[in-house]
């Protein structure tokens, strides 16, 4: 059998478990849309992976560093302990000033990539990742029979912090497939492509209250996991300038999803949830010493999805012109945000590699009013973002890798946008993650 053919099959077989394990577990992004970073070495480094960091897992950052990487394996847990409680205080209605933490504490989200080198110039890959931040489950509720804000759904039921009635929470999981191409240009530039094969599944429950003022309103909540496919594309490219200095650039178009036709009354533009474009820049710097310096600047395009742009107020406060699934219902009321990298590794000895990273990025929420607070309570963003681990070779053909992360996260509070229904008041949350990622890498010699 030929290397070609061993690389295909070696593929198929790891996707396939991964894909198994994915989409049957809840994945958690400690706050926001996209994870820290994917991979062993990206996930010590706070996710600095744009000129830095070569392993198979370039599909996921940028396609064209797969050209530095020899034949490899690279599979990863990542452990996610995220505690989040919301809390609302001066609500018009009393009963409705209580809080409540989210009972999902431990999240599981395995990764998995391959890459092959075809020839001097060519190299070919595939990694497999997550992404999902969505993901809560509220129990608390008044305690007062029939205080929700739907009888005709809810009957006699307390109502549940948004005036619904029983648990009230999003899930929601996507998964990336990332077959990678990566071109040696010259000595010292090469190019990558990588399409983004996806899908994704989305429930909420507990959001009865809003059915009155959906553009379906049998569409809002309770309907079970809606799923979707979607494809886009990443291209990258890469340098080795000087013998000490590598630089990076990425660009991801916007991942187009099947729309959650479940969820039409809830979701705005109907049920439409694309994972928006983004690109990179970055550096790679070894002055000497085993030591590298790594930074990435990111831009993610929110304000482009109709569903994390909107102003969470849209459809509360014009129910007949902007209700809950229309065109201009109510979103997270997210803007673009600009995320800051900076990474160091140091080679300790011949066997042990150490690795620091920290990251920085405002809010994507528009301030804290009535228009951004309330449905940011399911998605708090992190604003700083630390990791320190190592990676230890085994034999001159594996090594294993441990880093701990911690998304340092500012509470959230503002004017609930629930004043409409009679609720009101002041909400907020106070949540942070811990991370644990263990992972193994495995060199292949021809």
């Amino acid at each position: 059998m030929s290397s070609n053919a061993r690389f295909l099959g070696r593929t198929v077989v790891v996707a396939s478990l991964l894909v198994s394990v994915l989409i049957s577990r809840p994945v958690n992004a400690g706050g926001g849309y996209f994870i820290l970073g994917y991979g062993p070495m990206a996930g010590q480094s706070a996710g600095t992976s744009t000129a830095i960091g070569f392993d198979s897992f370039a599909g996921a950052s940028n396609p064209a560093k797969l050209s530095m990487t020899n034949d490899r394996l690279d599979l990863d847990v990542i452990l996610f302990n995220p505690y989040r409680r919301i809390s609302r205080s001066g609500a018009e209605d009393a009963d409705y000033d209580f809080t409540a933490t989210s009972k999902n504490s431990l999240f599981v989200l395995p990764e998995a990539g391959y890459s092959h080198r075809l020839n001097d110039r060519l190299s070919l890959g595939i990694s497999l990742y997550g992404n999902g931040g969505l993901n809560t489950e509220y129990h608390g509720d008044t305690g007062v029979p029939g205080s929700n804000r739907n009888p005709d759904a809810c009957g006699e039921q307390p109502g549940n912090f948004f005036g619904g009635c029983g648990r009230l929470g999003f899930d929601l999981s996507q998964v990336i497939l990332a077959p990678t191409l990566a071109w040696t240009i010259s000595d010292r530039y090469s190019f990558g492509i990588t399409p983004l094969l996806a899908f994704q599944q989305f429930k909420a429950y507990g959001l009865q209250a809003f059915q009155a003022i959906s553009a379906s309103p049998t569409h809002v909540t309770n309907q079970g996991y809606a799923r979707s496919f979607g494809a886009g594309a990443r291209v990258g490219l890469f340098g080795r300038v000087t013998p000490w200095l590598d630089v990076g650039a990425a660009y991801s178009t916007k991942v187009f999803f099947q729309d959650f036709d479940e969820y039409r009354g809830l979701i705005a533009d109907y049920g439409s949830f694309d994972i928006p474009a983004n690109f990179s820049v970055g550096f790679g710097l070894r002055p000497g010493g085993g030591v590298t310096i790594g930074g990435d600047v990111q831009r993610i395009f929110f304000n482009n999805i109709p569903a994390l742009a909107n102003g969470v107020s849209n459809s509360v406060s014009d129910p007949p012109n902007d209700p809950f699934g229309s065109r201009n219902g109510t979103g997270f009321h997210w803007d673009n945000v600009t995320t800051y990298r900076l990474a160091f590794a140091w080679t300790a000895t011949e066997r042990l590699t150490l690795r620091f990273g920290g990251a920085f990025g405002h809010h994507p929420t528009n301030g804290n009013d009535a228009n951004s607070t309330s449905l940011n309570l399911f998605a708090p963003n992190a604003k700083w973002q630390g990791t320190v681990g190592g990676s230890w070779a085994l034999s001159a053909s594996s090594e294993v890798h441990a880093a701990y992360g911690r998304y340092m996260v500012s509470d959230i509070d503002g004017d609930s946008a629930t004043a409409a229904l009679g609720i009101g008041g002041k909400e907020s949350i106070d949540p942070h993650v811990n991370t644990l990622l263990i992972g193994y890498s495995h060199h292949i010699r021809k």
